[in-house]
């Protein structure tokens, strides 16, 4: 089972694999976080590092994939499917849900929440998030087109699992139908909803799963003006260092 991930599809890839006794390759980044690389070692997963880049990443998982078929962490159908799970426990727990607020990396787990949620409850508004240092998704939305970015440039952001250089062209289909609009966070912003949902561990987030929420507290005016919000966490796998700097700093916004 081959695949390429910055870190939280790896994982996944990992423990199906072992659930289903086959063996994982995932190829990762060179700066993805240690605590990502652990986890998807710790799953009995075989890591090979390339460069930044993410399309460095795809371009080793597919030669690799080429004997050994793969799974793509975004730009797929099923993997769009299993994302939209998501939209549906939101309806089903909370029916009178007026907006949802999604992290935005590659696309898929936009795509599939967007999608799932508007043929269920097509008045739902759906709004991605993501940094404005890797704002290649909004910049695709607005323009009608995909939009991509150097590695040079979305390496910059705090936010590992959001570094993608453009959306994946599946993904981008769903989001020109389903998706309302896309809102890009700065980096103190990201910082500072990190730090408050440290609060409680039960919330605890790592950058990447941190936009949804730095959006919904800093960017409220570009927001619908909707009563009933729900901002999807995406991630905990955050270094314990970055973790202790955050929480002991003092906001800056």
């Amino acid at each position: 089972m081959i695949s390429y991930s910055s870190g939280n599809h790896a994982q996944g890839v990992a423990y199906a694999a072992r659930a289903l006794g086959v063996k994982a390759v995932i190829v990762m980044p060179d700066n993805a976080p240690k605590i990502k690389r652990e986890a998807t070692a710790s799953l009995g997963a075989e890591i090979v590092l390339v460069g930044p880049a993410s399309s460095e990443r795809q371009a080793k998982a597919e030669e690799l994939a080429a004997q050994h078929g793969i799974v793509p962490p975004y730009n797929d159908e099923k993997i769009i499917a299993g994302q939209g799970t998501m939209g549906l426990e939101i309806l089903e727990d909370l029916p009178e849900v007026e907006t949802v607020l999604i992290p935005v990396g590659g696309g898929g787990m936009i795509s599939g929440v967007a999608t799932a949620i508007k043929l269920s409850k097509p008045a739902v508004k759906i709004i991605g998030a993501e940094p404005a240092l890797a704002a290649d998704a909004q910049a695709s939305l607005r323009a009608g087109k995909i939009i991509h970015l150097t590695a040079d440039e979305v390496t910059r952001t705090v936010a590992d699992g959001l570094r993608t250089q453009s959306i994946g062209p599946i993904n981008f289909e769903h989001m020109l139908r389903y998706v309302d609009d896309i809102v890009s966070v700065a980096e103190d912003e990201i910082r500072e909803a990190m730090r408050r949902l440290a609060v409680n561990p039960k919330t605890l987030a790592e950058p990447s799963g941190a936009v949804s929420v730095a959006a919904f507290l800093f960017h409220r005016t570009e927001l619908p003006r909707t009563k009933v919000n729900v901002a999807i966490i995406s991630g905990g796998n955050i270094e314990p260092q970055m973790l202790a700097d955050i929480t002991q700093s003092a906001s800056t916004v």
